[in-house]
């Protein structure tokens, strides 16, 4: 079996909802990866097999497969294949379990796979309404993320201070990141139009540095009344605008083409779990992609856990064992938002460069998923 290497990982700066990408067409805002990728790796369009795009509201201007339009907006003309996948959050983390898994099996040598969400201009939810009553042959309920998160807070007797504490170490820690430099070589800036003039975006735009727990503790519940709930928009993650792609190639493509890989793809995962609770799949999927690869947590040195809700990365330290000074190290989701579709892309990115800057050898990220799924996987670094 060939092993699947990422050569190169980069982002989009994340802008808040109606913010500086509020003008930005989401087709140019997907484009955007793919052309830092080239430039920075030196690639012809033609060198590119296909490209995996993740994409969770894909209609309206995220529709017509932008995985596909992303390479053409680009200017790669027509050479380059592309498809738009949707495995809701975890989408684009899948996109790069798919690429890997097609160049673990030989079909391809060279792919770029990642996501693109623009929920300023496609809002969550615009695909569709609700599933067919069919469903409820076989589920009793039909429940919310928000919802589900409030549920797996009362399991596992998570308090809201607890919560909130998550939330203001998440903050914290993308702002010493940010300080330091260590976003430098994941994101690109972007040169677009914001009300008629050009604007170059080069930074998230959904930090709050400054937040601390008395303010969380202050704001109103989201999902359910005052007194009887756990999470609100300090302590869940921010809707904003963002792309995000990586480079993935076979071992000796790489080395063809003078490209020094990151890290190597070990090992994949994808479950289903309750779609009730619906957010807990991060945990079996942890567990299973360790015993797949023959490991443990204690083997494991970075960990990446979407910060969709603060109440599933308490509920995954609770289960794996694994040390919170070890999870989200650069900040999470309740910091820098989370572009659906692109999110699983940029947690890949964020472990190889911490790999890379650290010297640290290795990494796993895990996303729980509408509807109770959770995809996982396990970076080594090259």
């Amino acid at each position: 079996m060939n092993s699947a290497v990422i050569v190169d990982a980069v982002r989009t700066p994340f802008g808040k909802r109606d913010g500086s990408f509020r003008d930005t067409h989401p087709q140019d805002l997907a484009a955007e990866p793919l052309e830092a990728l080239r430039e920075r790796n030196g690639f012809e369009p033609e060198t590119i097999e296909d490209v995996i795009y993740g994409c969770v509201t894909p209609v309206d201007e995220q529709g017509l497969n932008i995985g596909r339009l992303a390479p053409m907006v680009a200017g790669w003309g027509d050479i380059v294949p592309g498809v738009q996948l949707n495995r809701m959050c975890g989408s684009g983390q899948q996109a790069a379990n798919f690429a890997a898994a097609n160049v673990m099996a030989g079909q391809h040598d060279v792919l770029i796979a990642g996501g693109v969400e623009h929920m300023t201009r496609v809002p969550m939810g615009s695909d569709g309404d609700k599933p067919t009553d069919t469903y409820f042959e076989y589920f009793d309920e039909l429940t919310t993320q928000g919802e589900g998160a409030e549920r797996i807070a009362e399991e596992y007797g998570l308090t809201r201070t607890e919560l909130d504490e998550i939330a203001v170490d998440s903050q914290r820690r993308w702002k010493e990141a940010w300080d330091e430099g260590r976003y430098a070589d994941q994101i690109t800036p972007v040169e677009t139009e914001l009300d008629g003039e050009k604007v170059v975006v080069e930074q998230d735009e959904h930090p709050r540095p400054g937040t601390d727990v008395e303010t969380l503790s202050e704001l109103p519940l989201s999902f359910r009344e005052a007194g009887n709930g756990f999470h609100h928009p300090g302590n869940s993650s921010g809707i904003v605008d963002g792309s995000c792609a990586l480079l993935i190639a076979s071992e000796e493509a790489a080395e063809k083409h003078g490209w020094e890989p990151m890290a190597r793809i070990r090992q994949t995962e994808v479950v289903g779990v309750d779609p009730i609770t619906m957010l807990k799949g991060p945990i079996p999927a942890t567990e299973n992609v360790l015993e797949k690869a023959d490991m443990t947590v204690g083997d494991i040195d970075l960990f990446e856990v979407n910060e969709a809700f603060a109440a599933v990365v308490g509920a995954w330290l609770e289960e794996t064992g694994a040390s919170w000074e070890d999870v989200n190290v650069n900040g999470g989701a309740i910091a820098h938002g989370h572009p659906l579709g692109a999110t699983g892309a940029m947690l890949l990115t964020k472990l190889v460069h911490e790999l890379e800057r650290t010297g640290q050898d290795t990494a796993l990220s895990t996303m729980c998923i509408g509807f109770g799924q959770g995809v996982a996987t396990i970076l080594e670094r090259v």
